[in-house]
């Protein structure tokens, strides 16, 4: 069964992104039954460019990705989410809507690659060292027997990653 989760920024243009595109590319690469999504309480509406550029340069697959509201995935007809993460720590504040199945909820946070110094070279690094991190913690998740925890051994696994 399929094990799906929701990545959450405020405007999802950038961390709930890579996110959603680092959980994909390696949850295909390891062959696990893995689908991430992403959205924002209030979606810009585009995906910062310095985010594509870091998915492209790590050999990511930018294609199809989109900034969407979170109220798709509020709905009746939306995938039901065993996993909610917030990656920002406004949208972590937020009032988030009902979620269909009662996902497992955690916040981890990611300061704003887009507010770093040092111009665009500052934060095209800073882009780069977030999908890494991003991605670090998207691999630890990755190795959890997930189809086997309870929501409360989860929730637990999932607090343990922040601390690492």
């Amino acid at each position: 069964m399929t094990t799906n989760v929701l990545i959450l920024c405020t405007h999802n243009s950038a961390r709930s992104v890579l996110g959603e595109a680092m959980l994909n590319h390696l949850a295909a690469k390891l062959g696990k039954d893995v689908r991430a999504f992403s959205a924002g309480s209030t979606p810009s509406g585009r995906i910062n460019p310095l985010a594509i550029d870091a998915l492209t340069q790590a050999g990511i697959d930018v294609s199809g990705y989109r900034s969407k509201s979170w109220d798709e995935f509020a709905q009746d007809r939306a995938p039901h989410m065993r996993i909610v993460i917030t990656v920002c720590d406004s949208a972590a504040a937020e009032a988030c809507p009902f979620w269909p199945g009662s996902p497992v909820k955690v916040h981890w946070g990611y300061a704003d690659p887009s507010n770093a110094p040092g111009g665009d070279e500052g934060k095209r690094q800073a882009f780069g060292l977030t999908r890494q991190a991003i991605g670090y913690r998207m691999l630890q998740l990755l190795a959890l027997p997930m189809d086997s925890l309870s929501n409360a051994e989860l929730q637990q696994a999932l607090n343990d990653i922040l601390q690492s």
